[in-house]
């Protein structure tokens, strides 16, 4: 297998060979798309009430033991998640940027929009949403192959050098992230368990669909 390209066709190019492979409308599309959705996701599986993410927790756990507000924490841990990529050889780009500026103020904005349901069965379905969602908008996004976000960066890189499955990979690292939040202090609940479980299965079904193949630019 090629180390530079994941089992589903993901290539590690570098910053400016993303924006020359082509399709660039389309792929920025998906893009800004892929991120929308997963403030949508973000904004359903907070109101539910029934557990956020397990980078959440891990961020929530984190500031029990720092001087320092969630989002200082969230930025710090994504700085963190970045240096990761160095063995992984991971390549930043356009969407490592948008990720990180544009993720934030989405879910701000949908978090607005959307009413923290009252009942238990609208909440489950708040849930669910939820996690099928942020599976969906992480294809979009990842798959656009324009970077993927700090924390989406350590899926593909990892899927990439081992040759193991986004399914695998995307589920594994949300389990030891979920186990630091809770070791940490931070609050877990039943959406918790479910996302870490189900997210990855779900993001490996809609990658197949999704990413968009693109042929490495020749060498001079």
């Amino acid at each position: 297998m090629n180390p530079n390209t994941s089992p589903l066709g993901l290539a590690n190019l570098g910053p400016l060979d993303q924006l020359r492979a082509g399709r660039l409308p389309e792929r920025l599309a998906r893009l800004l798309a892929g991120l929308w959705l997963y403030g949508v996701s973000n904004a359903l599986l907070m109101e539910s009430a029934l557990g956020g993410s397990p980078w959440v927790v891990f961020h929530q756990g984190a500031t029990l033991h720092l001087p320092l507000s969630l989002g200082v924490v969230m930025v710090l841990v994504a700085v963190a998640v970045l240096l990761l990529w160095i063995p992984l050889r991971q390549m930043p780009g356009l969407g490592t940027v948008a990720n990180t500026l544009l993720l934030g103020p989405f879910t701000d904005f949908n978090l607005r929009m959307l009413d923290a349901p009252e009942s238990l069965p609208l909440r489950c379905v708040y849930v669910v949403g939820g996690v099928v969602v942020c599976a969906l908008a992480t294809a979009l996004y990842v798959g656009a192959q324009l970077g993927p976000g700090p924390r989406d960066g350590l899926m593909t890189g990892f899927a990439r050098r081992t040759g193991r499955s986004i399914q695998r990979v995307r589920t594994g690292i949300e389990i030891v992230v979920l186990a630091m939040g809770v070791l940490l202090g931070g609050t877990a609940g039943v959406g918790t368990l479910v996302f870490a479980l189900c997210v990855g299965p779900i993001t490996q079904f809609f990658m197949r669909y999704l990413v968009l193949r693109l042929e490495e630019p020749a060498d001079e």
